[in-house]
């Protein structure tokens, strides 16, 4: 009796959580900070209008969203909404997260919109667009430019008056133009204004041409020989400069628009034409906008069609359009925009009509990958343009042809298939007394059991299931084409983890990360805590202060070190400046000195957890072994020798074994402080270089086989370590 009272109110609250979760609607976007402040405006108002609903907005940055969205998806939960760019509905679509909108709306819905607001893919309709462009286009400051380069020797012109050194000490403290032009997607405009494409036929890439190759000689022209852009600049540092005046010009999308106001005297112009050509450059044109779920259904289907109209609506997009200056997709909002007189509009219009349809198709990002690993080894100097070119077209044809790959099961799945019950069976019938015995421990004590079932099952599903899911997911051909139809294919991953040649050196780099990390934990973490053991003035505070870099989440704590490398701006450089007269360090843009920026941020993030262990410790060793040792007259390092390390031997061997999981598996830092395995991938270790192959290539089965070598791997390395450790007692 008294177990069903105490399990009834668990029950009710469920129940009442259940129904709060029906009256809400989940929204996932990556708006900046001004589009997403409007943004919960609006559905504040919705939410007044419609008191029994509320609207959870969730905001992700663009890779964030796209990767947590296909694991939600494809586990049946994730928002019923998401906003995002038009170059993943290729993606979603072919992996079935999406839900078609023909079936949801009428033709009376899709005609109000431009035609490039409604995104198809295989002739069918899986996005709606409240904004038209989402562009690149030269914006510049006002205060420093009267009229913007028609073209690029003006740009070059314009760029050298504009970069200077103002207060004579020998650094530029304002830059011509900035853009974070390391990155494809902000470099592929000039092959257009070169004259040709990055694809073809829709899905092929065209990377081997000689436009690719003028337009790498040109980027690199801009940075080494004239000049008139930082050596290392990524978005959220161009950004930056450009708001504080540190830049006369930038290169960004009509989504800043709404981040500059009133912070800039800006105006916005087409990139500059190629005036070895006479083509404009050719910006990549989308649309952001709204899809829907396949896994949202019944009443809250309707809710939520009812938001996306309401977010997509006339009313509301002239409202975004009056206030962030982009072009809306509603023709009914076109025409009245277009009457406000706003130039900034108008410019948008003109530009938009200068750039070339972003592809839909999920081959793009294979395109991107390659052309991004061989782009910044041209940028680093590594290199020539033509090498670039070749390299980059031949890496995304076989990317390409990976990612598209459909493994037919063959004798090897068949065999599989009906040995995985019988492995099953067998261990069932090994272990049955254990099973029993459980049984019989739950008849006996079922009260202690239902405490512990919570546990339980949080365990099962954040450990053991994932882990054997993940098995059988190496086992499969579960890849972009099979997402919702993959099959058991053997060994097949496992094999092509092991003949391939790349993932040696990433494996050697990756025992290299772990052994550097560990090696440097360990002797600060153990040197730090011996000095506060002692008896020192403001020791709280310097344990406080020495425990700071563990307490900080490590997401913000890798972008600040990643904004302490900057080779001009970033605080490490100066100090060396300053205190040794060192030249700047390209921490950022060179492999070695990349490499070494991450273990350095690791090595700080990493040390407090072994010196708060190593104290810990420190305090239970009996103090009577000290005394008696200054009694048979060993001096400090021989107590620290025949006393300390000893007696924390048995206390740190658990610590340095997660330490070295822990840093062996420490995506964090490697994918925020090199920007994702900047520059040309040569940073991943082999967490990262899994993250790669299932988010940004869909290989999801050989990602996982590769995941259960990393397991293997660690689990041997785990074992000896703890044997060590034994005989060493």
């Amino acid at each position: 009796m008294n177990l069903i009272k105490l399990i009834i109110p668990i029950l009710l609250f469920s129940g009442c959580q259940k129904v709060r979760s029906e009256n809400t609607i989940h929204v996932w976007h990556q708006m900046l900070y001004e589009n997403r402040k409007l943004l919960r405006e609006v559905c504040d108002e919705y939410e007044s209008k419609n008191p029994n609903l509320k609207i959870q907005l969730t905001y992700r940055e663009t890779e964030e969203l796209r990767s947590t969205f296909q694991a939600a998806a494809m586990g049946g939960s994730g928002p019923e909404l998401i906003y995002y760019p038009s170059d993943q509905v290729g993606t979603f679509a072919t992996m079935g997260l999406l839900k078609s909108l023909d079936s949801e709306f009428d033709s009376t819905f899709f005609n109000q919109f431009a035609d490039e607001a409604i995104i198809s893919f295989k002739n069918k309709k899986w996005l709606v667009g409240d904004v038209v462009g989402n562009n690149l286009m030269l914006i510049y400051n006002k205060d420093f430019i009267d009229n913007p380069p028609q073209n690029t020797d003006e740009l070059i012109r314009i760029g050298k008056e504009n970069t200077i050194d103002l207060n004579n000490d020998g650094k530029i403290d304002r830059y011509g133009l900035v853009w974070n032009y390391t990155e494809p997607y902000f470099y592929v405009p000039w092959i257009g204004g070169f004259g040709d494409w990055l694809i073809k036929n829709d899905n092929e890439p065209n990377l081997n041409t000689s436009a690719n190759i003028a337009g790498f000689n040109f980027i690199k022209s801009l940075r080494d020989e004239h000049k008139i852009v930082p050596v290392e600049c990524d978005y959220e540092t161009a950004n930056a400069m450009f708001k504080t005046g540190s830049a006369a010009m930038i290169i960004n999308g009509d989504w800043s628009l709404g981040d500059y106001s009133g912070i800039v005297n800006y105006d916005i112009a087409p990139l500059p034409k190629v005036s070895q050509t006479g083509y404009w450059p050719s910006p990549m044109v989308s649309t952001k906008g709204y899809s829907i779920n396949k896994n949202t259904k019944g009443k809250k289907l309707e809710e939520t069609k009812r938001l996306l109209e309401y977010l997509v609506s006339t009313e509301l997009q002239i409202n975004f359009a009056k206030k962030l200056n982009i072009i809306p997709s509603s023709h009914e909002a076109v025409r009245e925009i277009s009457n406000l007189g706003n130039p900034i509009i108008e410019k948008l219009s003109y530009i938009i009509s200068l750039g070339k349809p972003m592809p839909v198709v999920p081959e793009i990002r294979a395109i991107w990958d390659a052309l991004r690993v061989q782009y910044q080894a041209l940028l680093g100097g590594t290199i020539s343009p033509e090498t670039a070119a070749r390299e980059s077209q031949k890496g995304a044809e076989i990317q390409i042809k990976a990612m598209n790959e459909i493994i037919e099961p063959g004798l090897q799945g068949t065999i599989f298939k009906f040995g995985l019950p019988i492995f099953c069976f067998i261990l069932i019938l090994l272990f049955r007394n254990s099973f029993a015995e459980l049984f019989q421990n739950m008849s006996a004590n079922p009260i202690a059991y239902v405490f512990f079932l919570p546990a339980m099952i949080g365990i099962f599903s954040v450990i053991i299931f994932p882990f054997f899911y993940n098995v059988l997911i190496s086992i499969s051909n579960f890849s972009l084409n099979t997402f919702n139809n993959w099959e058991i294919i053997g060994l097949h991953h496992y094999l092509q983890v092991f003949s391939d040649s790349k993932i040696y050196s990433v494996l050697f780099k990756t025992v290299l990360w772990t052994g550097i990390n560990i090696g440097f934990h360990l002797f600060l973490g153990v040197s730090l805590a011996l000095l506060i053991n002692r008896t020192l003035p403001a020791k709280p505070l310097m344990r406080t202060l020495l425990i700071l870099p563990w307490a900080i989440p490590q997401y913000i704590s890798a972008l600040t070190w990643r904004g302490m490398f900057n080779q001009e701006y970033g605080s490490i450089n100066i100090a060396l400046n300053q205190l040794f007269s060192l030249n700047p360090i390209q921490w950022l843009s060179q492999p070695f000195e990349a490499f070494t920026a991450c273990i350095l941020t690791n090595i700080w993030l990493g040390f407090p957890f072994i010196m708060v262990i190593t104290l810990g410790g420190l305090q239970s060793i009996p103090k009577e072994l000290y005394e008696a040792a200054k009694v048979d007259g060993a001096n400090r390092f021989q107590q620290l020798r025949s006393i300390t390390l000893p007696m924390l031997i048995p206390i740190l061997t658990p610590a340095i074994i997660l330490g070295i999981i822990w840093t062996f598996n420490n995506i964090n830092v490697v994918w925020l402080v090199s920007n994702g395995g900047e520059p040309s991938d040569s940073t991943h270790i082999l967490v990262s270089y899994v993250y790669k192959a299932a988010f940004n290539l869909y290989r999801y089965g050989y990602a996982a086989s590769l995941s259960m070598v990393i397991f293997i791997i660690l689990l041997i390395f785990g074992r000896k370590i703890i044997i060590s450790t034994e005989i060493a007692k």
